[in-house]
């Protein structure tokens, strides 16, 4: 506060001394008042006036030294009065740049500081966090991947192992009678595994090659499993096809083929209960041909449908066919 004061002071006090300057100033001037004075009252007033002139201009010289003294003064003290930048400044300037240049020095220190933070290598900390975060994900990523395989795996068996959406309405009861003159039904052949097939004893070829395959694959399936599978001829030419007629025919493919034969009813009858299609096709006097589904019917012992097997399959298909229908029944 006094600082600031004293510098008032000293900024006002040109300004004092200008005033004073300029009122000696009007006092030699020819308009003022002394010259009025001098002329009035004639040579008693100039000794006066010329006593003021001198002291005038003395007191003149003075206040110039004054104010010459004072301006030199305050321009000396501004610049060490300033601001602490304005010195440094100075000081810098006067040092010949020697401080610039250790500033500039500093200052690229300074940069090469901050470059080297800013490209320093990675820390050990942040390496153990990054391959933790990597560890971690691969986990995750396996771990996810395997209970998917589970899932997919526990849902396909439950698909294989769930409920069955039904039994094929194939087979049912029936009374034919047999080639050697007896009547049988269904119950007869219950115990054993059997293959029905539908054909008639006038065929000219496809019966044949049927009965001819399945009683290759009898034996085979016999050596294969140990099972005795019975083969069973049904006739649907019941005009036609007597018992004896049957007899003779079955004899000739298998000794284990066993015939049957009954009316058009009884024969209509199963036919319907194993879906079973057959047709007359020609007629000619006494000749003529029947039209049939050409399947083979794998009943269990309880004689209950199994599997069919078409025209298709040769002897060895249907041999493992059959053995393995028999093996998965045992499990």
């Amino acid at each position: 506060m006094a600082s600031a004061l004293c510098r008032t002071a000293r900024r006002l006090r040109p300004v004092q001394t200008f005033r004073r300057i300029r009122a000696s100033s009007d006092l030699l001037s020819p308009s003022s008042p002394s010259s009025p004075c001098i002329s009035d009252h004639g040579d008693l007033s100039l000794p006066r006036s010329i006593f003021s002139l001198s002291g005038g201009i003395e007191r003149l010289k003075m206040d110039r030294r004054r104010l010459l003294s004072t301006s030199a003064s305050d321009t000396v003290s501004k610049p060490s009065s300033g601001d602490p930048e304005t010195k440094s400044s100075g000081e810098n300037e006067k040092s010949g740049g020697s401080v610039s240049d250790g500033g500039g020095s500093d200052q690229k220190s300074e940069r090469a500081s901050g470059k080297h933070a800013r490209g320093a290598p990675v820390s050990w900390m942040s390496f153990f966090l990054l391959f933790a975060t990597g560890a971690g994900l691969v986990y995750y990523y396996d771990r996810e991947k395997k209970r998917h395989i589970e899932d997919i795996n526990t849902n396909s068996k439950a698909v294989k192992e769930g409920p069955s959406a039904g039994k094929a309405a194939i087979g049912g009861p029936f009374s034919l009678i047999r080639d050697d003159g007896k009547r049988i039904t269904e119950k007869d052949l219950m115990g054993k595994w059997t293959i029905l097939y539908f054909g008639f004893t006038h065929c000219p070829d496809i019966c044949p090659d049927e009965l001819i395959k399945l009683a290759a694959a009898i034996d085979k399936i016999k050596e294969k499993s140990g099972v005795d599978v019975v083969p069973v001829f049904i006739s649907v030419d019941p005009e036609r096809d007597t018992v004896q007629q049957v007899h003779e025919y079955v004899k000739e493919f298998h000794p284990k083929l066993i015939g049957l034969t009954g009316t058009p009813e009884e024969i209509k009858s199963v036919a319907r209960s194993y879906r079973v299609y057959y047709m007359k096709t020609e007629e000619e006097d006494s000749d003529y041909l029947v039209d049939h589904s050409i399947v083979m019917y794998l009943m269990s012992p309880e004689m209950n449908f199994v599997k069919f097997y078409g025209k298709n399959h040769d002897v060895d298909s249907l041999t493992d066919g059959v053995v393995k229908e028999l093996r998965q029944y045992r499990k």
